[in-house]
């Protein structure tokens, strides 16, 4: 039983609001789900929700402005999760990236040194701050052929050919859950006078918990985007921004907040942000146990369907890696016998009524949380038992004893064919070419006289005048005004043929693209 509901101080207004019943001469129009009565039963979600739908009255406080219940709550997340200063986003991590990269970014023509394979979000930032981008090329894990950080060399020698950078820009973890220590990045960042901005969307659990990674504000970055939402407890668009240091200009930070979420924001989405935080502090590690358990045990029955294996770091090498940290919720799975792409395993994981978060051409990625138990490990592993009975050709049952055996020449094999058609792959090992050059972003759209379309098998050497983003994750693989390599061009062919959903393109098959056309 949670009895330290004054713990939750926004969270414990609104239940007061709701108690008191009071005759609404305010917004919203449904006036506390009263507009309802009649029209729904005593099972309805929305109906239910709406009790505490409030807007900014006497003692709930005002999200823009806070003074009371919701700063209060606000200093409590930040103790929680090691902030100097924390704000609740009701319009999700993407919110908290525009916030971000527009307080760095405050004149057209700023540089801002940003990981090449970033949410679309943070695309929309830069254009919104009329920025020039220097896209930095991640570093690629071999095993997998997936990409996660750039390397701290990429980045200081950014920063060396851009002394006057506005910051470095990266995603930690992956959508994978893969990542490395941003402690490197911090320090170069540091060197420079610059912030290290993080977008942490699918991190809010780190730090929470000794068998999860370090948070990125405990390796030392200013600004970090959290979808509290995503691996937390929080109602969908419920975000965090955390910042400490003296590298961000919090007022301006806060001006810019005020600018791009609601004057209207969802008391629901704040109060799920702040009973979040509490159960967190008052039942601490405890709460992601269960969680983390059922991510113990899908492991080990994974050890025993050698059908699947599981993406995990190499073995410690005492050199920098590109991949050494991953997030033990986020579990990629794929099939060693190399027969189901990742679209076909997560289709047959759905018909066994498990729903994955993401997959691509070759991996599944499924999402653990504080809500996964024993029951869904066991639900899931007898999903993958049976998907490898089904698969099993006449005569295999003698052979899949060497699937195991085989693993290490199954992970080499797939390799091209993941550099080729990962949504997270935009990777340049050779450092001559793996920092760009400053490209501009901005609001003015290019007219429809400048545009043509043409078969995407048409498209090596052309500028792209759309952006193609397959989603999820939301990585943009192509931003308007890239010039289409050869082995872009290819990379957008195996998607096509794959049947990976994209957006941003004009035609979502990716038959054709929009190219700009070429002066004659």
């Amino acid at each position: 039983m949670f009895e330290e509901m004054h713990n939750a101080p926004l969270h414990e207004a609104l239940r007061e609001y709701k108690k008191r019943k009071d005759t609404s001469f305010h917004v919203p129009g449904h006036k506390d789900g009263q507009a309802w009565q009649g029209y729904s039963d005593d099972e309805d979600v929305l109906a239910q929700v709406m009790g505490i739908d409030a807007t900014e009255i006497t003692g709930t406080d005002d999200l823009h402005h806070p003074q009371g219940v919701i700063r209060e709550a606000q200093r409590l997340a930040a103790i929680q999760f090691g902030a100097e200063e924390t704000y609740f986003l009701v319009g999700g991590s993407t919110a908290g990236n525009l916030a971000l990269i527009l307080s760095v970014c405050t004149t057209p023509g700023d540089v801002l040194l940003v990981q090449r394979n970033v949410h679309k979000s943070v695309i929309h930032g830069l254009m919104l701050a009329g920025a020039h981008a220097v896209f930095l090329a991640p570093q690629q894990d071999p095993g997998s052929g997936l990409s996660t950080l750039p390397s701290a060399a990429t980045v200081g020698e950014a920063l060396r050919r851009h002394p006057g950078a506005k910051g470095v820009l990266v995603t930690h973890p992956n959508y994978y859950g893969m990542g490395a220590s941003l402690r490197p990045l911090a320090d170069i960042c540091h060197a420079y006078g610059v912030p290290l901005l993080v977008d942490e969307a699918h991190g809010a659990h780190f730090g929470q918990h000794p068998a999860l990674p370090e948070s990125a504000l405990a390796a030392g970055a200013d600004g970090v985007v959290q979808s509290t939402h995503k691996m937390l407890t929080a109602l969908t668009m419920g975000a965090m921004l955390h910042v400490q240091g003296g590298l961000l200009d919090r007022t301006l930070l806060k001006q810019r907040l005020a600018m791009l979420q609601s004057s209207s924001p969802s008391y629901p989405i704040m109060a799920s942000l702040d009973r979040s935080r509490s159960l967190l502090e008052a039942y601490g590690p405890a709460l992601l146990e269960k969680g983390l358990t059922a991510a113990r045990e899908i492991r080990e029955g994974l050890k025993q369907l050698s059908r699947f294996a599981v993406v995990e770091p190499p073995g410690a090498s005492g050199e920098p890696a590109a991949y050494t940290i991953q997030d033990p919720w986020k579990l990629v799975i794929y099939d060693a016998a190399g027969d189901l792409s990742g679209y076909d395993l997560q289709e047959r994981l759905e018909a066994e009524g498990c729903v994955p978060e993401m997959s691509d051409d070759r991996y599944v990625v499924l999402a653990l949380g504080p809500g996964t138990t024993s029951r869904h490990a066991r639900h899931l592993l007898t999903a993958l038992q049976r998907i490898a009975e089904v698969e099993m050709k006449p005569g295999d049952k003698a052979a899949t004893s060497t699937l195991s055996a085989n693993f290490s020449e199954s992970v080499q094999a797939s390799d091209v064919l993941s550099r080729q058609i990962s949504t997270w792959n935009n990777e340049e090992e050779d450092l001559q070419f793996a920092i760009s050059e400053p490209v501009a972003f901005g609001l003015t759209p290019v007219s429809s006289e400048e545009i043509e379309t043409i078969p995407v098998e048409q498209s090596t050497g052309r500028l792209a005048a759309e952006m193609v983003i397959p989603y999820p994750p939301g990585i943009p693989l192509v931003y308007g005004g890239e010039r289409i390599t050869e082995a872009l061009a290819e990379r957008l062919i195996e998607l096509r043929n794959s049947g990976a959903k994209c957006q941003g393109a004009a035609d979502s098959q990716l038959y054709t693209i929009q190219v700009l056309k070429e002066e004659s």
